[in-house]
């Protein structure tokens, strides 16, 4: 890896920019504007992947090796195709995937193969294609495609089948070369904590299913306002009702973990599940917890039962995450369409 005259190390993004930025002038500010407008309708990710972006769109895969032979002119048709390329990605994951912000994405890579797919198809997707890029978008983030070996060659594998006028039905099948089968099984769910892709998708199927706080009733969701209904996760079996027999990590598993608002998960705070259940249960009815796959027997919720509540928990979470992410599910969305252009945001500078 390269260093700069500090010393400090260049990633390969970095190089790429200094290059483009060289043969482009005012390009720079070009990016940080549409990186922005990225940001503010949810999708807040690094420079280097837009810049990954522009070379999928330039040489149709998305390495930074050959940057240095593009021209200028090359380069600016390039961003412009990749910005209606992106903006078409946002605009997918959105309405027709669910996913509204890159914190629910297991790798922005994600959005570059969407963006070119649509590109590809010149922004004209049948129904049924939509449906099957939408289950691949899904299943693809939540086995974490582009998180497992060479993220970079993954992704030029995705955009080499798309590129040699492969269907979704080509990516659906490699990503299962990769992965296996693509429904989630209990087991797989093991040893998993918030940091995993499933995490973000179980959040995704329990939004899809109703799940609302416990108390507001105000359905679960990444930008709600105030502290009081920011969306937080809560420990089920609080931390310190399983200190004494758990190791953090034990407390930490996924099938321990639910979606509530700040003041609900501070108004439990440290109290067992077998105390404040039965009371939330008796007002709100046992809905509000099967919208999250709780199980809410009261011989579960027992810290002397916390392995076994773990064991039926992953089984009620596989089964919610498998029905959410099955390829028959339709959306009210509507087909996806060509993206809306927004001029400033794909124009190059002069």
């Amino acid at each position: 890896m390269r260093v700069n005259s500090l010393g400090a190390k260049l990633r390969s993004s970095d190089l790429a920019l200094a290059q483009i930025t060289a043969k482009w002038r005012h390009s720079l500010q070009t990016f940080l504007t549409f990186q922005a407008d990225c940001a503010k309708v949810g999708f807040d990710i690094e420079l280097g992947v837009h810049l990954k972006n522009l070379m999928a769109f330039a040489t149709h895969q998305s390495r930074f090796g050959v940057v240095g032979k593009l021209s200028a002119a090359v380069l600016r048709q390039a961003w412009k195709e990749a910005g209606e390329g992106m903006e078409f990605a946002m605009n997918f994951l959105k309405s027709n995937v669910g996913i509204e912000s890159a914190a629910l994405l297991s790798s922005p890579f994600l959005m570059v193969a969407i963006a070119y797919f649509g590109s590809v198809r010149r922004y004209k997707i049948a129904p049924g294609e939509a449906d099957q890029l939408r289950y691949w978008a899904l299943v693809a983030n939540a086995k974490g495609r582009f998180s497992r070996g060479s993220s970079e060659q993954l992704l030029d594998q995705d955009l080499a089948t798309l590129r040699d006028d492969g269907k979704v039905q080509d990516l659906i099948d490699r990503l299962r070369q990769q992965v296996g089968k693509l429904d989630v099984s209990p087991e797989e769910l093991e040893g998993r904590n918030q940091r995993s892709a499933l995490f973000k998708t179980m959040f995704l199927a329990f939004r899809a299913g109703g799940a609302k706080d416990w108390l507001s009733n105000l359905s679960i969701s990444l930008d709600h306002s105030g502290s009081h209904h920011r969306l937080q996760f809560h420990h089920i079996f609080p931390k310190a009702q399983l200190k004494n027999s758990y190791s953090s990590r034990e407390a930490d598993d996924i099938a321990n973990l639910a979606f509530i608002g700040g003041q609900t998960n501070r108004r439990i705070s440290d109290k067992a599940p077998a105390t404040y259940l039965p009371p939330l249960i008796a007002q709100h009815g046992v809905h509000a917890f099967d919208a999250q796959a709780i199980p809410t027997e009261l011989s579960l919720l027992g810290v002397e039962n916390y392995k076994p509540f773990l064991v039926e928990r992953r089984k009620q979470i596989a089964a919610r995450l498998n029905e959410f992410l099955m390829p028959e599910r339709t959306t009210s969305a509507g087909p996806a369409t060509h993206p809306k252009q927004r001029g400033s945001h794909t124009s190059p500078s002069t």
